[in-house]
């Protein structure tokens, strides 16, 4: 899978631009500040509908404009695939293939991609929160009815959130709302904590030989899902419910208390172990972004078996980041088959065959010419 062209409308600093891709590597070259990283973004919106950089989707909608528009080209094994993401004050709306999406979970996987920017590194470092995000984009990529899943648990969290806050503080021993809301919330949750456990076993697969490579074969990845409940991966979907029921009649009185759920996949996290240690922990800095690339590069291989199509991989500002040995790891395993974007502020630090043949692009204050 490639995308062939971009066209922006309204989008971040640009008014209008119309870009033509090589299929093999496309290397964006400016000062900071120029728009490089907004030409990325909007490939990774177009392919996710929500941005890596932002929450709210205004930001990216051009300054004094009502709307922004991305439209790509994306050739797929069965021929070109025209798509639209059109971002109002109001929504999002996805076209594909010029017909409108009712819901956007069913716009999304039509165009996979894997983005590799600087704040990734955080996957490893950073709060549970970012990890759970990276969970909860990557399933949704290759598996629709996840997103579904997660939509109707966040859904059915936030009536038990609020119903915990109406009655914060009271003592609701046999209240039958209590048990709806619990017997909903349960079903939700188990839903949620089985895709994950079942991803988590098929990244494994992949990031732990990827990490050997690396590591020159002095690391062993481990990658695990920690649930607050203590759910382990062997266990059935009755035992998840019972389990999860358990916990949440243990935490019954401090959930009424706080008024808010403290058992649920929303407070789950991943670990993960190099040489049984716990990397967040006591890695150095260097085994942290190892782990951070061999779980971007598991993802490529993930998304490929999956759906039988390549992702196209976004590195913004990463390889700076990286030093030569990881650099040339990650170039070659790209090489050849993987459409890539990079952006970077020169190339001269660059020494790859790889690079050698990309189409560069030159930015400068919002104006990009072709090289």
């Amino acid at each position: 899978m490639h995308i062939e062209q971009i066209k922006l409308t309204n989008y971040r600093n640009y008014d209008a631009l119309a870009l033509n891709f090589s299929p093999k590597i496309n290397v964006f070259i400016g000062e900071n500040a120029q728009g490089k990283t907004n030409v990325m973004e909007s490939i990774y919106v177009l392919a996710m509908a929500k941005s890596h950089r932002t929450t709210n989707d205004k930001e990216l909608i051009r300054w004094d404009s009502d709307y922004g528009k991305i439209e790509g080209a994306v050739q797929k094994r069965h021929g070109i695939l025209p798509i639209e993401l059109t971002i109002t004050k109001k929504g999002k709306k996805g076209k594909i293939n010029h017909i409108e999406q009712s819901r956007l979970s069913h716009y999304i996987g039509q165009m996979n991609v894997v983005m590799f920017a600087p704040e990734d590194l955080n996957v490893v470092k950073g709060s549970p929160q970012i990890r759970r995000r990276f969970i909860d984009m990557e399933i949704g990529q290759i598996s629709p009815v996840y997103l579904h899943d997660l939509l109707t648990f966040q859904k059915v969290l936030k009536q038990r959130n609020h119903f915990l806050k109406m009655n914060q503080g009271k003592s609701m021993s046999n209240d039958v709302m209590y048990e709806v809301y619990n017997e909903q919330y349960i079903h939700a949750a188990t839903q949620i904590i089985r895709k994950r456990f079942q991803f988590m076993d098929l990244l494994q697969e992949w990031a732990e030989p990827i990490h050997a490579g690396i590591s020159q074969g002095k690391e062993t990845l481990v990658i695990k899902y920690r649930t607050v409940a203590g759910i382990e991966k062997e266990h059935s979907s009755s035992e998840i419910e019972n389990t999860l029921h358990q916990k949440l009649i243990e935490a019954r009185e401090r959930e009424f208390d706080r008024g808010v759920t403290l058992v649920g996949p929303h407070r789950d996290d991943l670990q993960f172990l190099v040489n049984g240690y716990d990397v967040q922990t006591y890695g150095s800095q260097g085994q942290q972004r190892t782990t951070a690339l061999s779980l971007k590069l598991a993802e490529i291989e993930l998304i490929k078996q999956e759906t039988n199509e390549t992702p196209i991989l976004l590195l913004d500002d990463v390889l700076s980041e990286l030093d030569d040995y990881r650099q040339s790891h990650l170039l070659n395993t790209i090489q050849g088959e993987v459409q890539t974007f990079v952006t970077t502020t020169s190339v001269e630090g660059i020494h790859h065959e790889t690079m050698e043949q990309a189409q560069l692009f030159h930015v400068k204050q919002g104006a990009i010419e072709k090289s």
